[in-house]
């Protein structure tokens, strides 16, 4: 099974910018798809940004314009460029990958999580 392992997350001002990494323990090219989530205390996990391994991107509209989902397939690497960030963001962070299974059906395979804080 694909294993994921995200870094990046941590403190940060309103305004500011942050990168978070998600390593892939497979070439990102076999995943038929690849996403950030985040999640808040108290509310539901909701998608921020996804990107599919023919390179296609789709956004939340919260974030459209300040994020910036991309890739490294060399590294097994997915990246969230943050930028403009706002004290709502604050929350942890999930990748996600959708791996391809048998019969044309796939699974998903979450990582840990790393926290981001978006704090004055």
């Amino acid at each position: 099974q694909v294993h994921l392992a995200e870094s990046g997350g941590g403190l940060v001002q309103p305004g500011g910018s942050l990168r978070l990494s998600c390593v892939a323990s497979e070439s990102i090219l076999s995943i038929n798809a690849m996403g950030w989530y985040r999640q808040a205390p108290g509310k539901e996990r909701e998608l921020v940004a996804s990107i599919t391994k023919i390179g296609n991107t789709n956004y939340a509209d919260s974030v459209k314009g300040r994020f910036t989902i991309s890739r490294d397939k060399a590294k097994n690497t997915v990246y969230l460029q943050m930028t403009s960030l706002k004290p709502e963001g604050k929350a942890v962070y999930y990748c996600n990958a959708k791996v391809p299974m048998e019969w044309a059906r796939y699974t998903e395979v979450w990582g840990q999580g790393t926290p981001v804080t978006i704090s004055s």
